[in-house]
């Protein structure tokens, strides 16, 4: 009982800040975007993608979660936006603590959209709320198809799922009807997209998307 009881304070702090981070940037006008995913599901390469084609289209800020190093920022520095590294130093998810502080490092009153790129995890970052106007998973199709029943919160909390490098679709055995009917099981609302980030598919498709939920006309 102690254990569910200091849980519950947590998450009840946790979500005390993250109304505080959801109010002010609601009132700057910024949406705010948490992405999702297992480690090695292609996140930073899809971020890298929808950054390079939001060129020039809307005002874009990052937020990168990780356990260890920089190197995520780096890569998503090289396309001029700015971007805040937040080392975990072993902590499995970002919370809302974490991103005010990184907020008041940002440029906000010019920014229009904000991707926070989580932990790489489908378990913990699942019950913290950030702040954020949506969550997006992103699955790659080396995971399998039984990955939304078998982390189910992170699935039904999430506006959209990504599910990225269907390059490698040929060599693998998954069915994304399957997938996808797996999803819908545990969230019937979830907009689906198809992504690969080395042929480039889905990703205008997904880009659009998010634009139709900033205040920019696609």
């Amino acid at each position: 009982m102690n254990v569910i009881t200091i849980e519950r304070k947590i998450l009840e702090k946790n979500d005390e800040v993250a109304l505080q981070n959801r109010t002010f940037l609601e009132k700057l006008g910024v949406v705010a975007i948490n992405l999702l995913s297992s480690p090695g599901s292609g996140k930073t390469s899809l971020l890298e993608c929808v950054l390079e084609r939001l060129q020039g289209r809307v005002a874009v800020a990052v937020i990168e979660g990780d356990v260890h190093t920089d190197l995520d920022s780096q890569r998503v520095a090289r396309y001029g936006v700015p971007v805040v590294q937040i080392v975990t130093h072993g902590g499995c998810h970002l919370e809302a603590k974490l991103v005010q502080d990184a907020l008041a490092r940002l440029p906000l009153e010019r920014t229009q959209a904000l991707f926070i790129e989580n932990v790489g995890n489908l378990v913990c970052p699942a019950n913290y709320d950030l702040g954020e106007a949506m969550k997006v998973v992103v699955i790659s199709t080396t995971e399998g198809e039984d990955k939304p029943l078998k982390y189910p919160a992170a699935f039904r909390n999430a506006h959209a799922l990504i599910i990225n490098k269907t390059d490698l679709l040929p060599y693998l055995s998954l069915r994304v009807e399957d997938l996808k009917r797996n999803a819908r099981q545990v969230n019937p609302a979830l907009v689906m997209f198809e992504t690969s980030c080395v042929t480039g598919t889905g990703i205008a498709e997904c880009c659009e998307w998010l634009l139709g939920r900033t205040s920019v006309t696609p």
